[in-house]
């Protein structure tokens, strides 16, 4: 298996539940009022650190797409996916090449405490 390279975001992020991993930058926040079978998730126009799944067609909000599924590049999680096609959706075609991450898989950089770095009553 070769090295990950990691990249750094400079601001508020979305990070990876699991792994703190960033994934977005929030200023890359197209809209936070999409719902999907496994509920709220945001839609993005980038993402990094990422790993693809295969494409695949997929029924959402009565339309067929085009997702592949993206994968945290550092612990392999499911944090979401992209929109690859919208071949019939005429009014949805602002999708294609934009990112979802599903709120179950992401945390915003400021909703978590890095524990791995000593408190000031511990240095």
């Amino acid at each position: 298996m070769g090295r990950i390279f990691v990249v750094d975001l400079e601001g508020k992020t979305y990070n990876c539940k699991f792994c703190k991993t960033q994934l977005a930058l929030v200023n890359d926040l197209i809209s936070k009022d999409f719902l999907f079978l496994m509920g709220k998730a945001y839609l993005l126009r980038n993402v990094v650190n990422i790993n693809f799944g295969p494409n695949e067609e997929r029924m959402i909000l009565s339309e067929m797409h085009t997702v592949a599924d993206i994968f945290c590049c550092c612990c392999g999680q499911i944090v979401g996916w992209k929109f690859v096609a919208i071949p019939n959706g005429k009014n949805h075609k602002y999708k294609e090449g934009r990112f979802v991450l599903e709120i179950g898989g992401i945390v915003d950089s400021e909703l978590y405490i890095d524990n791995t770095s000593p408190s000031m009553s511990d240095a």
